[in-house]
This record gives C-alpha cells, sequence and structure tokens, in this order.
C-alpha cells in the first residue's frame, strides 16, 4: 500500500489539523517548497528516484520534472551536504526512505491516556544506532537563522513525533542552504529543550485529533 495512502497519523496529517484549527486569510502555498525538498531528498537519500538525464523525480504525486537550474542548484547542494564529513558518514551508514507504522501507539495530553495509530518515513535511520535525522532544504544562511526556521516551522514537532514512534533518543536535522550552500546541523537528545518543545507541540495536536477523529478524504 501506498505510503502516503495510509489512514495512520502522520506528522504531515498534524500540520493539515493545525492549519485547519489556525485558518489564515492567505496562508502560504507549501507546494514549491515541498517539490523543492522531495528533489534534495531523493538526491541524497533515494538516488533511484532519481532520473538525472531527464532532471525526474519519482514523487508520491508521481513523475516531477524539474528546470535545469533547479536541478543543477539541488546537485551543487547535495556535493555540499557530503562535503561534510559528519553527513558523508551518515548517509553511508543509514538506510534511506525508512517507513515506520505503529497501532494503538499510546499517548497522554493533561492526564488524559488516549491511542492512535501512526506512522512516520525517515529520510535516514540506522537500525543498530537506534536513531537518524531529516534533510532540509533552507533558505537560512546562519546557523542560528536554521535553528529559528526549525522552530517556526515545527520541524521540533516532526522530530519529537519521529523520536517517540521509534523510540530513539538522540536524531539530527541537516539543513542544506539554498542561498549560499551552507550545512547546518541541529543534534537533538530526548528530554532536551528543543525535543520537549516539539513533544508539547505533536501532543497538543494528538489529543485533538483524537477528540475530533477528522477524516482528511
Amino acid at each position: 500500500m501506498d505510503y502516503y495512502a495510509r489512514k495512520e497519523v502522520s506528522n504531515s496529517d498534524l500540520t493539515w489539523l493545525k492549519n485547519e484549527l489556525n485558518p489564515r486569510e492567505c496562508p502560504p502555498d507549501p507546494t514549491a517548497a515541498f517539490r523543492f525538498g522531495n528533489l534534495i531528498d531523493a538526491m541524497i537519500t533515494e538516488t533511484t528516484a532519481v532520473n538525472f538525464f531527464e532532471r525526474t523525480v519519482m514523487t508520491s504525486r508521481g513523475l516531477e520534472k524539474f528546470s535545469q537550474e533547479e536541478f543543477n542548484l539541488a546537485e551543487n547542494m547535495k556535493t555540499a551536504f557530503l562535503r561534510d564529513s559528519f553527513c558523508r558518514d551518515l548517509v553511508s551508514s543509514c538506510e534511506g526512505q525508512t517507513i515506520m507504522i505503529e497501532h494503538g501507539k499510546q499517548f497522554e495530553y493533561g492526564g488524559l491516556k488516549f491511542e492512535l495509530d501512526v506512522r512516520c518515513k525517515w529520510d535516514l535511520w540506522q537500525e543498530a544506532w537506534r536513531w537518524g535525522g531529516d534533510v532540509k532544504s533552507t533558505t537560512a544562511e546562519t546557523q542560528k537563522q536554521f535553528e529559528a526556521a526549525c522552530f517556526h516551522f515545527d520541524y521540533d514537532r516532526q522530530r519529537a513525533f519521529y523520536m517517540d514512534i521509534a523510540g530513539s533518543d538522540r536524531d539530527v536535522i541537516i539543513g542544506i542552504s539554498k542561498k549560499n550552500l551552507k550545512v547546518f546541523k541541529v543534534f537533538i537528545k530526548r528530554d532536551d529543550p528543543f525535543y520537549n518543545s516539539g513533544k508539547d507541540k505533536y501532543l497538543f495536536l494528538a489529543h485533538k485529533w483524537h477528540i475530533l477523529k477528522p477524516n482528511k478524504n
């Protein structure tokens, strides 16, 4: 079964619910960012999905075609990623696009215990280490800007959600700048401020999901 057609609750579902609960008159369209992010993810973690001659990537929405400019930028960002020794060692030892599904996962929010079926898809996962990470394209030009973006775009929520599905105690977000090709890393440990911020965010939305039981379809 296609991962994106599954019924378990994902972090993307929680994002959808957040937007439904907090509608804006002119919400930003994330399509372009997701599209380019898919290209970077595929180039680094799933090269079999990329046709480097046709400049296409097979995604959940089908075959995506990219311009020469987009493809050149993505290849330069991949080069910057692999030039970093930590990133190079991590990607060489991890499985890309690893899916995890847990039925009846238990949560507690405000003293109320409840269960949800949940899923996630890791950019990078190392089973022997029991931890992994995520690769993001970013417009940030400094480490400080990237860390601020992680909170703004709820990357902290995503990482805590993934960590708790996997039962992992460590994680990393790797940002590659579209502006200056710098590589930024945010290392996360269970119960540190970044993790706790993300867990608070996802528990609030997971509780709302449990109560409302929305049907996105």
